[in-house]
């Protein structure tokens, strides 16, 4: 009952705000182009019976950019996504997603929405206070807003930026000894981005959103995905977190509108997927296409049952799951 009380302020907060509610279909030519992102695939047959590969989405983010540039100027979508090898208490196979678009509007905008959402949720769960394994934290309290860089630095001893140079080219070797020094294991075969990942799961993410929450911003440019790069310093990009708890509940952009520089990005993507797991997705064309006519815009992802997990105090998404899918073996409830 909280999650659809929740669910339904959200909707009203949005349309308070002049956002329209769109309902992006599921089924995609390209469920995403990130090297660790797994999607369901399905095919879609004709009169013929002859088949073409079509794939769960696992965001709405290219609909939902197609009607950006189709003249949409607030939009949101609030909709089940899937995503293939994820469960665990904070993952679910299909979840649902909210997702929200300003153009024209910096990407602290949405930054501000996020924390006001979280506020809300809060309230209306009526509690001043989310714990999620011993953690807690103050959801209407400033939230802290600290650089991937600083959060290296403060909680790693790491300098980040000395790895990255201008053309977001990455020094591999200088962060494996920063790594080594500041006692965090590597393997030899560990990349910029596994060094990276493994720095900010074993000493960043466990001291976010403690106490206040916390907006982890300016990620290096190599993790920009869909951001631009940040105009005072090409080494990073507008890509920010948002942490509860040491939770993460959304992740947002400065939209990168630069159509050849995001095919750019896709292709490496791709090919580091078909190194690590044998498969790679196909681009979106259409997706492309309508980017290089989108406005300027920010956005953000939210995971809504991590947010109702929070402000219900629960302890598994899968508790605020109307239907959780049945893991293997085990009966349903």
């Amino acid at each position: 009952m909280l999650r659809n009380a929740i669910v339904a302020t959200i909707r009203g907060w949005f349309a308070a705000r002049d956002f329209v509610e769109v309902d992006p279909a599921a089924l995609q030519v390209s469920p995403g182009n990130e090297a660790h992102l797994h999607a369901f695939a399905t095919r879609a047959l004709d009169e013929a019976g002859a088949a073409r590969p079509l794939y769960l989405h696992t965001s709405p983010e290219f609909a939902c950019k197609r009607l950006l540039a189709a003249g949409e100027t607030r939009l949101f979508s609030l909709g089940h996504v899937f995503r293939n090898r994820e469960r665990g208490a904070l993952h679910h196979p299909e979840f649902t997603m909210l997702e929200w678009y300003r153009a024209h509007e910096p990407y602290a905008a949405v930054i501000n929405d996020t924390t006001a959402l979280i506020r809300l949720a809060a309230g209306i769960a009526g509690t001043s206070r989310v714990t999620f394994r011993d953690r807690v934290c103050d959801p209407f309290a400033e939230p802290e807003r600290i650089s991937v860089a600083e959060a290296f630095s403060r909680d790693a001893g790491i300098d980040l930026l000395a790895t990255v140079s201008p053309d977001g080219t990455t020094d591999r070797d200088a962060l494996a000894e920063a790594c080594r020094a500041s006692g965090i294991r590597i393997a030899d075969d560990d990349t910029w981005s596994d060094l990276f990942s493994r720095v900010l799961v074993e000493r960043v993410e466990p001291r976010l959103g403690i106490g206040r929450p916390s907006v982890l911003d300016r990620y290096p440019a190599p993790e920009a995905a869909l951001a631009r790069r940040a105009p005072d310093d090409p080494r990073v990009a507008e890509r920010f977190e948002v942490y509860v708890c040491g939770v993460e509940l959304a992740n947002g952009f400065g939209e990168l509108t630069d159509a050849d520089e995001q095919r750019r990005r896709f292709e490496h993507e791709m090919d580091e997927k078909a190194r690590l797991y044998a498969e790679r997705y196909p681009i979106d064309e259409d997706f492309l296409a309508a980017l290089a006519l989108m406005p300027p815009a920010s956005g953000v992802a939210l995971g809504l049952d991590r947010l109702v997990m929070l402000a219900a105090g629960a302890g598994r998404v899968e508790d605020v799951i109307w239907t959780p899918v049945a893991e293997p073996d085990i009966p349903p409830p």
